[in-house]
């Protein structure tokens, strides 16, 4: 039987915005196609204050709305940062629901009360620190972060603990920002074998001079038994003219990518995007220069509330990637995060979009819908919860190659759930009864790694 030929709307995939788009921002009017693609002067020209936001988008908003950002920066736990390319990106004749201002310009009016069992580690990445700026949880991998700043700060970061200025309500902890701390954290990586895999990440890689992405690469490269390295960076998502203009910083890595490979080692780029808004003519150029360089690269995405939790958008965020040839890796339930829980949604949530996405493309550009169980469980598959409670929002995860004998607990937004419910987790003693009877259910004890 001949299969139908696929319908036009089958391709929106291929449809990449072009032209001068920026141009529809009241500050950008003027700037030329040249200028828009300096690297420096996006990171010169980046909004950091509810005033630079007004200067930039002037009439476009209403008054109301600059007031409710006031307000919104005031209590965020992220400062704030975002790159003309992201300012250029968002509808402002709806900016309340726009996927791109959702992610990076908090909003008082958008706010919700923190999950009861948040804190601001979830992922309990301090705990399995064993020098600063280096995780090690898997036994064979582990993460280093030999910095604390990025182009753009996401409002959603996993890291708010440490990245970026202090704010109103966090006070940050310091990382590995000396090259003596960097040194240690090699020092560790060297007297461990069974480290093979780095992550290199922050902060942004993006944010590194070239000459530092040389000396960790070439560090960690020097280290017999480090075999795969990523560079983690949300550079091509949100600013990906650097990759156009800032040679060498992609010489850098291509030489460190290229040095590895004659050592029979992977290095590779983990980048972030989330949204097919994200993406125009100036990204299809620059993920043409990485994979001209063979260098390879994979996303991770976050899965938030209304930018990315409509199945159709991440069907076409997922096909987008994989013709940019950006390999869809991962897709992240929110972590637990201070701040920001109007952007959290359900493990059911997940399992549907993963549902309907799987099968659309072919499968090593389908990406793996994971938790990252709060208090250090790793990446578990959505779907691998040992028990779902969907009326209480409490999902337990095992991790038996991580941290065996433990369970690891997961908790849908409290506002996604019923009203009574909702009511249940007023009461702590009430709320502690449900998790246990979760983990027992799950065929653990009456207790659990708290996030």
């Amino acid at each position: 039987m001949i299969k139908p030929p696929a319908p036009p709307e089958a391709f929106a995939y291929t449809k990449i915005r072009q032209g001068e788009f920026w141009r529809a921002i009241p500050k950008y009017r003027d700037v030329d196609e040249r200028t828009f693609l300096d690297h420096i002067w996006q990171g010169q020209n980046s909004v950091k204050s509810p005033d630079e936001l007004l200067a930039t988008v002037e009439d476009l908003v209403d008054p109301s709305f600059i007031e409710d950002a006031r307000e919104g920066f005031r209590r965020a736990p992220m400062a704030v940062r975002v790159s003309p390319y992201m300012i250029a990106s968002i509808d402002w004749s709806k900016p309340y629901t726009d996927p791109i201002r959702t992610q990076f310009i908090p909003l008082a009016s958008r706010l919700r009360p923190d999950h009861p069992r948040l804190t601001l580690d979830s992922l309990h990445e301090l705990e399995d620190s064993p020098v600063p700026g280096l995780t090690h949880r898997y036994v064979d991998k582990a993460l280093f972060l030999p910095l604390t700043v990025c182009p753009v700060y996401c409002r959603f970061c996993t890291r708010s603990y440490a990245i970026g200025a202090d704010t109103d309500v966090v006070d940050k902890v310091p990382l590995a920002r000396t090259p003596k701390q960097w040194q240690d954290a090699f020092d560790y990586i060297a007297s461990r074998p069974e480290l093979e895999d780095i992550v290199i990440s922050g902060g942004d890689v993006y944010q590194l001079p070239a000459k530092s992405i040389l000396t960790i690469g070439e560090a960690l490269l020097a280290i017999p038994h480090v075999r795969r390295m990523r560079f983690a960076t949300k550079g091509p998502a949100v600013m990906p003219m650097k990759i156009l203009t800032d040679h060498a910083w992609v010489d850098a890595v291509t030489a460190i990518v290229e040095k590895g490979r004659k050592l029979g080692k992977e290095v590779v780029i983990h980048t972030h995007f989330n949204n097919p808004n994200e993406i125009s003519w100036i990204t299809e150029r620059a993920m043409r220069l990485l994979f001209e360089r063979a260098i390879t690269v994979r996303n991770q995405t976050v899965l938030i509330r209304g930018v990315n939790d409509d199945p159709n958008v991440m069907q076409l965020l997922v096909k987008q990637l994989g013709y940019l040839h950006v390999h869809p890796y991962y897709v992240y339930m929110h972590d637990l995060v201070k701040g920001v829980e109007d952007l959290r949604t359900s493990i059911q949530t997940a399992v549907d979009v993963e549902k309907f996405v799987r099968g659309s493309t072919a499968g090593f550009n389908t990406p793996t819908f994971v938790c990252d169980a709060p208090g250090g469980g790793g990446k578990r598959d959505v779907h691998s919860f040992d028990h779902y409670d969907r009326e209480n929002g409490i999902s337990v995860y095992s991790a038996p190659s991580v941290k065996p004998g433990k369970h690891f607990v997961y908790f849908d937004p409290i506002d996604t759930l019923g009203p009574e419910a909702q009511a249940r987790w007023q009461h702590p003693a009430t709320a502690e009864a449900m998790i246990a009877d979760a983990i027992v259910a799950a065929g653990g004890p009456r207790t659990y790694v708290p996030a």
